[in-house]
């Protein structure tokens, strides 16, 4: 059965059931991730008692990694696995990580390669199951299916959805019980994930199989592929573990990486291209280049922000102190309070043909990511002797928020739009490079901060705080020169722009 023949008793609100289906096991599978990164920095800081600059290169090598790692299970799936196997192999491996790192917490600090071993597995599977589960809502839709849009629409909200819901149960579960019950939690939340994508694999309409199973079949050394390509998990999940506990190895990786990948696309631009396509690669590579910057500075939510939320900010609401690691529910929650405006706006400048260009909303997503800091030095305007009022917090997410709503969708529509047909793909994979290298520099910078004003007891307030007000202005004048440039790139790139 096709796309194009379902019939109407398979759909549920205008939509095909299998949509729901992928829409709550993203879900589930984004409560686990946020969840247990809510809690992350925290258990390298309080239960390995790591410092806050060793705990910040931890936390951006994981998060590195875990963008990186897709570009592995995607061109397992497109090669052999197929989407559908893919993701049900990958939820697996993701809950299995969290189980371990739970059953870490119960044998104690002395574990610490079992903690390795169960963050490494969640890098794994999420290379499985992350870029396989979007490719997946396409196959339910025909090519030029108008409902298309608003399906992605949805699954973008499911993610933020899981996003808001992960770190207020496990935050608050691994900070007031213990931590093996916020990873638990996280467990629990794949485990019902990996179910609901089982048992809809009817919903599915038969998309995501492997485009060759007699392929896939094959014996291999003696095995079959498919197994062979399962037990690759093992030298995979190795790899990751070095690389978590080698930040400078991950980040000199990352830097050759990425030059040598930008370099290629301008050579391909300028000898291989011609005309519009050459116009519309260069303006791609010009986004890809400006991104990481902003998920540098968002990034630090996770990280050195989730510190200072810790020591220095006031968490008490109707008499109970909320755990830091609760707040951070508060950026996906605020892209889910704010996405359907957004898409109504885009409706109507589309309309009225004033839609910005992409590298006007990008410069426009790190004013605003930069303008969320500037306001939170204000702070710094609050006697020393009293927290930093709430409302500080809710702020800095909200422009944030803004931002992401501004870079993140925009940039996956532009990756698609200006890619030549036959670079597509490889595109793709260089746009999740770029974010990989800005979640990387988001660890980077949560060390230097840790590093100026940092310490085990918040360190000193002003000085953290001036830091984010540097990194603010800074961000705010790249923005803003990311906008003059859009000026003269509309009247030399105008054809690509459209």
């Amino acid at each position: 059965m096709t796309p194009a023949t379902q019939p109407e008793a398979e759909t549920l609100w205008g939509h095909p059931k299998g949509l729901y289906v992928l829409f709550f096991t993203e879900l589930w599978e984004r409560f686990s991730f946020y969840g247990m990164r809510a809690l992350l920095i925290f258990y390298l800081t309080r239960h390995f008692l790591y410092s806050g600059e060793q705990s910040g290169l931890l936390y951006g090598s994981y998060l590195a990694l875990v963008f990186l790692s897709p570009m592995i299970g995607g061109y397992l799936a497109d090669r052999w696995l197929g989407q559908r196997k893919a993701v049900l192999f990958g939820g697996l491996v993701i809950a299995s990580g969290h189980i371990i790192l739970g059953v870490e917490d119960v044998l104690g600090t002395s574990a610490q390669a079992v903690f390795w071993i169960g963050l490494s597995l969640i890098v794994v599977g999420t290379g499985f199951l992350k870029a396989n589960i979007s490719a997946l809502v396409g196959t339910l839709y025909a090519a030029h299916d108008p409902r298309r849009d608003s399906a992605y629409t949805l699954f973008y909200m499911g993610i933020n959805l899981g996003g808001a819901i992960g770190p207020v149960i496990c935050g608050l579960l691994g900070e007031t019980l213990g931590w093996g019950y916020g990873f638990g939690a996280a467990a629990v939340g794949m485990i019902a994930g990996v179910i609901v994508f089982a048992r809809g694999k009817r919903h599915l309409l038969g998309g995501g199989e492997a485009p060759d199973p007699a392929a896939l079949a094959r014996p291999v050394f003696g095995v079959k592929r498919e197994w062979l390509i399962y037990g690759g998990t093992i030298p995979l999940t190795l790899l990751s573990w070095i690389l978590l506990v080698s930040p400078k190895l991950t980040g000199t990786l990352l830097a050759v990486g990425g030059v040598a990948i930008g370099l290629l696309l301008v050579w391909i631009a300028l000898a291989r291209l011609a005309g519009e396509e050459r116009r519309k690669l260069l303006y791609a590579l010009a986004l890809v280049v400006i991104q990481p910057v902003f998920w540098g500075l968002y990034e630090q939510s996770g990280s050195s922000l989730n510190l200072f939320i810790d020591h220095h900010v006031d968490r008490t609401i109707g008499g109970f102190e909320v755990p830091a690691s609760v707040f951070q529910a508060l950026p996906p929650f605020f892209v889910c309070l704010i996405a359907l405006p957004f898409a109504a706006l885009w409706l109507r400048l589309a309309k009225a043909n004033r839609m910005p260009t992409p590298l006007s909303s990008f410069g426009f997503a790190i004013i605003m990511v930069g303008g969320g800091f500037v306001l939170m030095a204000l702070a710094g305007l609050v006697p020393s002797d009293q927290k930093v009022p709430l409302a500080f917090i809710l702020l800095l997410f909200l422009c944030h928020a803004i931002g992401e709503m501004c870079l993140s969708p925009v940039g996956l529509s532009a990756m698609s739009r200006f890619a030549p047909r036959h670079m597509l793909s490889f595109l793709m994979g260089t746009w999740f490079l770029a974010t990989a290298a800005g979640n990387f520099s988001a660890g980077v910078i949560a060390s230097v901060i840790e590093a100026m004003g940092g310490g085990a007891d918040g360190g000193d307030r002003a000085i953290i705080l001036d830091a984010y007000l540097r990194i603010g202005l800074v961000a705010a004048a790249i923005g803003a020169l990311v906008l003059i440039v859009n000026i003269g790139a509309q009247r030399i790139l105008r054809p690509a722009t459209r």
